[in-house]
This record gives structure tokens, C-alpha cells and sequence, in this order.
């Protein structure tokens, strides 16, 4: 296995619950040093996985998914005397990755300039809910009210007009923002490469949520009329839209092209009325009677069962897929085929994790090991910064460390 990228490089990592956390374990799976700071007390994340309403389990699999491979050092950063040794390690750090609100990293002294007196080399990377300038740089938010919510995907994603907004599922906007940070950071240590100069990076949960609805934002910003979107049966393009087999399988079907596969499409069926049908002979005659079109094919669509649609659907180059279940994507041949899902090491009873997003080419991740426990790495880390196992227990008489 070649050298993964960012081997020799070290992260330090005070962020809580997931997007930053992320971001820092993406560095990590690339081959980089990641030592998790916690208070004296843990991460609260480390307990999210009891929350009501979260999957129920024996596996911290919040906890697993967000901090695999870490090494983790509990400290008061509070405490002038722990604070020293975290002063050490800013000097030896390449990354810092904080999610603190602004107003507790000027109580903690780990604002950019901060740590810049201590290591000007440091690449300094912030994460916020809603950026840093402006009059609600220090609200408070997670993915569901900065990213679902003010982005507008909360009112867009709904089943028909008079819906209520969708309610989102967990973290899908903190997983996309952490990779967001994850390329800010890999930008910024290839400048620091050419330059030797550290960096400050930043980005937020508003910033990823209206960069995920980018396109309608863009359209409004265009001066287009935005209006919500119609129930499945009322859609604008039948050959966009989602259909039921006839043993209940939901799947979506996406005709990019038009003109050309809609005489694909009618392959499939071998349905001569519909090839006659002259409110179906052009794209605008379809669009125009989309509905009569979406009625004709759930009625066709219910004609057979998934087996039979998935793979005439496939044999005539339809573009289509399944609307899988979460127990269907955790057992996906093609993702674990393709490194979507990869194997976990050190958790009894847990196969597979979630991969990073990114592959190289004949070069693998680090394997996926176990998440730390609270403070597991504490002393080693302190020894390696000079300090003496009675030094140690000093910090610790005094509640420094955990």
C-alpha cells in the first residue's frame, strides 16, 4: 500500500457533535495524526445515540461514525497548568479544527491569533452555524435549523404544496459540511506546502445548506418565480418522477434525454396505443399532459413486479433506481463493492463503517479502526511532549485531566 497523503501531518481537534468532527476524521482516514481534545466530562456527542428519536442499539455508532482512529487526551483547558501542555502541542499541530462558539474561544484563548503566536505555520479551520461576520455570527444552530431549515430545503422538500415542510433526517447537513471543511483544509495545507504559510479557513452550516439548494437559489436570484413544488401525481415531467411496482417497490425514473429514450421508454412497454398517442408525441405534448402520462404509467408500472421493471428497465438503458430502504443501503453490494461502506476493525458485531467520499487510485484509506475512549490517549501524548509520568499525576491531583 503506498503512503497515504497526509501521513506525517497532526490535527488537533476541538469540535463537538459531527460536521467538524468529520472534517478532522477525514484527514485522518488520509493518513494524518488526529488527537480528539475533550473536557474533563467528554464530548457530549458521546452520548447522542440515546437521544429519543435516534435508532436504538447497543453500538455508539454516532460516536464510531465520527471519530474512528482518533486518539483522544481529556483536559482542562481552563486550568493554567493543563493549558501549558496544550500550548506543547499547538506548536507540534499542522491543523486546528474548532466548531467552539466565538464567544468560548476568546473565554479559551484559542482564537486564530491565539495559536498563531504559538505556531504561524498552523492551519487554523473554524466551523459555525452561521458564518462569522454579520449580526447572527454567535447563534447557535445544528444541521437541522441552519442547514434543513434556513436554507429553504425544509420548505422545498415537501409531498405537495399544502404538505407541511419535510422533516429532516439526521446529519445530512453536518456529513456535507464536514467534507466542505475537509477541502478547505486540504487547500490550505497545499498553500502552506508551496508558501510555508499557515491559514485561516472557515465555513458554516448556512454556507453548505444554501450551497446544497444552490440551483433554486440561483433561479430566485435570477429574478425566477420559485413556486412549490405539485403532489407526485401532478408533477410537470412524467419521465421525472417516482412509480410503483406492482409488488410495491418505489423507484425513480429519470430520462435526462428526453427526445431521445422516451422511444426507449416505449420499448419497455410495447405499447403501441401510447406510441400513437399524440398527446405524448412531443416533449412539450408531454410535458403539457404530464399528468395524463404519470396516470397511464403507474397503471403500466403496477402491471408487473420490481424484478421484472428493474431489469427490463436496465436492458433498454433507462436511467432508474430503487428508493432503498435503510436496512437495503447498509447491505448494498455496490457500495461495498466500491468502498461506499467499508470494513470496521475493533467493534465486536459492527462489519462496516461509512467510507470518506474520496479515493484515490491504488492508494487505500487507513482501515477503519474503533472511535476512542474518553481520554485513552492522555498520558502517552503528555510523555511524548517532554512531560514525566509524576508531572502527569500532578495535573491530575489537581483535576487538569481526566
Amino acid at each position: 500500500m503506498k503512503r497515504l497523503p497526509l501521513t506525517g501531518i497532526r490535527v488537533l481537534d476541538l469540535s463537538r457533535i459531527l460536521a467538524a468532527p468529520l472534517a478532522a476524521q477525514s484527514l485522518g482516514d488520509l493518513g494524518a495524526e488526529v488527537i480528539k481534545i475533550e473536557p474533563l466530562e467528554g464530548d457530549p456527542y458521546r452520548t447522542l445515540y440515546t437521544a429519543p428519536g435516534h435508532p436504538k442499539g447497543e453500538h455508539n455508532y454516532f460516536w464510531m461514525l465520527t471519530n474512528r482512529n482518533k486518539k483522544s487526551i481529556a483536559i482542562d483547558l481552563k486550568n493554567p497548568a493543563s493549558r501549558a501542555a496544550f500550548d506543547k502541542l499547538i506548536g507540534s499541530t499542522d491543523v486546528f479544527v474548532t466548531n467552539m462558539p466565538l464567544h468560548v474561544r476568546d473565554r479559551l484563548g484559542v482564537r486564530y491569533d491565539d495559536l498563531r503566536a504559538l505556531n504561524h505555520k498552523l492551519v487554523y479551520a473554524s466551523f459555525t452555524a452561521y458564518g462569522e461576520k454579520g449580526p447572527q455570527a454567535s447563534k447557535t444552530g445544528y444541521d437541522s435549523t441552519a442547514w434543513w431549515s434556513r436554507s429553504g430545503m425544509m420548505d422545498i422538500i415537501r409531498p405537495g404544496p399544502e404538505s407541511a415542510p419535510a422533516r429532516p433526517a439526521p446529519a445530512m447537513g453536518d456529513s456535507t459540511s464536514g467534507v466542505s471543511l475537509f477541502a478547505a483544509i486540504s487547500a490550505a495545507l497545499y498553500r502552506r506546502e508551496r508558501t510555508g504559510k499557515g491559514s485561516y479557513v472557515s465555513t458554516s452550516l448556512l454556507a453548505n445548506g444554501i450551497w446544497a439548494n444552490s440551483v433554486l437559489t440561483q433561479a430566485v436570484l435570477c429574478k425566477s418565480t420559485y413556486q412549490r413544488r405539485p403532489p407526485r401525481e401532478q408533477a410537470t415531467n412524467a419521465l421525472n418522477n417516482i412509480y410503483q411496482s406492482g409488488d410495491g417497490r418505489w423507484f425513480f425514473i429519470a430520462l435526462g434525454n428526453e427526445d431521445r429514450q422516451w422511444p426507449w421508454l416505449l420499448d419497455v412497454f410495447g405499447d403501441e396505443s401510447l406510441r400513437q398517442d399524440l398527446r405524448f408525441s412531443t416533449s412539450s405534448a408531454r410535458h403539457a399532459n404530464a399528468g395524463a402520462l404519470i396516470t397511464i404509467l403507474d397503471q403500466l408500472f403496477a402491471s408487473q413486479g420490481w424484478s421484472y421493471w428493474s431489469e427490463t428497465l436496465d436492458r433498454h438503458n433507462i436511467t432508474f433506481s430503487e428508493t432503498s430502504t435503510m436496512e437495503e443501503v447498509a447491505h448494498d453490494r455496490q457500495a461495498l463493492d466500491s468502498g461506499v461502506l467499508v470494513p470496521v476493525e475493533g467493534t465486536p458485531g459492527v462489519d462496516y463503517t461509512v467510507a470518506t467520499p474520496v479515493f484515490f487510485a491504488h492508494m487505500y484509506p487507513r482501515p477503519a479502526g474503533r472511535a476512542p475512549d474518553l481520554g485513552e490517549h492522555t498520558d502517552v501524548l503528555l510523555k511524548e511532549l517532554g512531560m514525566t509520568q509524576e508531572e502527569i499525576a500532578h495535573l491530575r491531583s489537581i483535576g487538569a485531566l481526566l
